[in-house]
């Protein structure tokens, strides 16, 4: 039998059959579905696209039933425990994990671009004196694309590899600048000998002229934190570096578009909100109350239940067991004792459990940036900073798609019908 659709449109009693590949019938067979020769045809209503595929894509696997997250095939438990950030960085992009001289490579060249154009810190003065980090960086996504004019020809295979070195490369410095700027500090450029995430810390936490090194543990959390937000597949801001990306801009600003996307706190703020749930209950006698206003509708548990997972998010369980690390040298966070019984009272309580809702990565995530003294609006910006190796890749890999056309979604008009236009002393 050949993998179609039959359907049969009872107004006219026509039945036209659709072709299913992957599970899916494309949106555009669903208009030879008419009435009348004239009409535009049958169209899907899909507000958030909740149920609409709008690419093919090699990058990110996602079985949110069984709690299963990989880059390229590989598990994302194995990358966390083995790999570091620049190593999946190239996997993400390039599709394979790279050689001993690849990775060298790679990193020298991200090396070599870490640091902005001299003139990018002046954007930061001219910026409202308190600015939002998430703020800033995005204006100074955009502005990075005016110092590299090459970077509108996409066209060119060795152009777009040089703007992906410069966004990843400079995404850490310009998270820095925009943290230290909003505190009316100096800024501190990055210094020889320290990894990617190591130059991240040292830039947002060293002081001018004196001695500053990274703590391990806490630079290979972060590391970690770095490998789990690299990519997630067709979130709000990946649709939307797609998206914008879809017109041939260059690749700054379809960040720009991504980390704005991003900024919303339905997207990358959720940390945010778990934190000051857990500072609003505030103390450990006051969780089982709170689970109860939660079922009854009053509250919300922040941190449980995710669009695509159903099952524990499996990113959580690698945070978790990093949070019991990074708390060894910060020592323990006094919210993390709340956390640790809201999670054993929602997986046994038939509320939460009936409704699929499970910690996902912001459930412990927060915790440890906050341990690690990162003001909560820094949270958001610490998710940017590798999700650029995975917006970069899904532009890549856009650009590439030879059915890539500009985004450009239909309408189901329900406005008024034609009107006469009436002159303004008759209305």
């Amino acid at each position: 039998m050949p993998d179609t659709l039959t359907i049969t449109d009872n107004r006219t009693g026509r039945s036209y059959e659709l072709a299913i590949k992957d599970d899916t019938v494309r949106a555009a067979d669903l208009r030879k579905v008419r009435v009348a020769a004239g009409d535009v045809g049958l169209m899907a209503y899909d507000p958030a696209l909740v149920n609409t595929a709008a690419c093919r894509s090699t990058i990110t696997f996602i079985d949110g039933d069984k709690g299963i997250l990989r880059y390229r095939g590989y598990p994302i438990e194995q990358l966390a425990e083995q790999s570091s950030f620049l190593e999946t960085a190239w996997l993400v992009i390039d599709g394979e994990l790279p050689t001993a001289s690849e990775l060298l490579a790679f990193t020298a060249a991200i090396h070599d671009n870490r640091v902005p154009p001299a003139r990018i810190a002046g954007l930061f003065d001219g910026l409202a004196d308190d600015p939002h980090p998430m703020g800033a960086l995005i204006a100074s996504f955009g502005a990075l694309g005016t110092f590299y004019p090459e970077s509108h020809n996409i066209s060119d295979p060795a152009v777009r590899r040089r703007q992906v070195h410069r966004i990843i490369a400079q995404a850490p410095a310009l998270a820095a600048y925009a943290a230290r700027a909003r505190k009316g500090q100096p800024l501190v450029p990055p210094r020889e000998g320290l990894s990617f995430a190591g130059n991240f810390l040292y830039m947002l936490q060293a002081t001018p002229g004196q001695t500053f090194t990274p703590n391990p543990v806490l630079e290979r959390a972060l590391d970690i934190l770095f490998i789990l937000h690299a990519d997630h597949e067709q979130n709000c801001s990946t649709f939307a570096m797609r998206s914008v990306g879809s017109s041939n801009t260059d690749p700054y600003s379809s960040v720009a578009a991504a980390a704005a996307a991003l900024y919303g706190p339905l997207h990358g703020g959720a940390n945010e909100a778990v934190l000051r749930m857990l500072h609003g209950i505030g103390s450990l006698d006051k969780v089982p109350a709170f689970i109860k206003s939660v079922e009854a509708g009053d509250g919300r548990l922040m941190g449980f239940g995710h669009r695509i997972y159903k099952s524990y998010d499996p990113r959580a369980r690698i945070i978790k067991r990093v949070a019991d690390e990074v708390f060894e040298v910060t020592g323990k966070n006094p919210l993390l004792e709340i956390a640790l019984e809201l999670e054993r009272i929602a997986l046994q309580d038939e509320y939460f459990v009936s409704r699929k809702l499970y910690p996902n990565v912001d459930f412990y995530s927060g915790l440890i940036y906050e341990a690690m003294g990162f003001p909560t609006d820094m949270f958001t910006v610490l998710f940017a900073i590798p999700r650029t190796a995975g917006w970069l890749a899904q532009w890549e890999e856009m650009l590439r798609d030879p059915e890539t056309k500009i985004v450009r979604p239909r309408q189901i008009y329900v406005g008024a019908d034609k009107r006469d236009y009436i002159p303004v002393d008759g209305r």
